[in-house]
């Protein structure tokens, strides 16, 4: 089946494109850039990024700008699957959600609408599990964005490894942080996987932190696809 591919650069569109891509053809990314940073649908940090990624993938990818006020980026968001079904020819679409019923609940919709397929396969599964299997899978995460209690400054450009995985769980058991991080507690950017031809490398960038919400993001000032 060929499918479109929801993904903003981080950790669980780019899995679920990978797993999805066992067993389906995916024939065009999609990329929703917001212009509101508390956006219900939609990740921000990073995002421009994924440009980079459709590269290293080969896959043509649709880039739509939105600004992200809520349920009307849904309309964004639908007339970019309708552009991908009409010049690609799509039957499905493949996203990374794993427990906001928000999200798959608009996408399901969505793609009822279009009749498309709508395909979760990291849904409702365990975080510990799907950080163990992506970094056994050769993911190549780092943190762009932190914003929850426990979650300091430093973890802003760390590479997730198995000791890290371990940290987060300790942060959950003690500061309920979801180690998923699909409540907006942290973003990820992939720089590496087996669907890349070329990694990211990042050759410029910096840190901003306020100190008065305890929260920052990493600035990714200059990239390039490198073996």
């Amino acid at each position: 089946m060929k499918i479109a591919a929801l993904i903003s650069g981080g950790k669980d569109s780019i899995y679920a494109t990978y797993l999805a891509s066992k067993e389906h053809e995916i024939s065009v990314l999609i990329s929703m850039k917001s212009e509101n940073p508390e956006s219900y649908m939609f990740h921000v940090p990073g995002i421009d990024l994924v440009k980079l990624q459709a590269e290293s993938m080969n896959i043509p990818l649709i880039f739509k700008e939105t600004k992200g006020v809520k349920e009307d980026e849904l309309i964004d968001l639908k007339h970019a699957l309708i552009e991908a079904k009409e010049k690609y020819g799509i039957e499905g679409v493949v996203s990374g959600a794993i427990f906001s019923k928000y999200q798959k609940s608009r996408i399901d919709q969505i793609c009822e609408e279009l009749e498309l397929k709508s395909l979760s396969p990291l849904w409702q599964r365990k975080t510990g599990q799907l950080w163990k299997d992506m970094i056994e899978d050769g993911f190549e995460i780092i943190i762009v964005a932190v914003a929850a209690d426990g979650l300091d400054k430093k973890w802003l450009g760390r590479k997730i490894d198995k000791k890290a995985v371990v940290e987060l769980t300790n942060l959950h058991d003690t500061c309920y942080v979801c180690t998923g991080f699909e409540g907006g507690e942290a973003e990820s950017l992939v720089l590496d996987c087996s669907l890349f031809n070329k990694k990211i490398k990042i050759i410029d960038s910096e840190i901003k932190w306020d100190n008065k919400t305890e929260s920052g993001e990493l600035i990714i000032k200059k990239s390039k696809l490198s073996w």
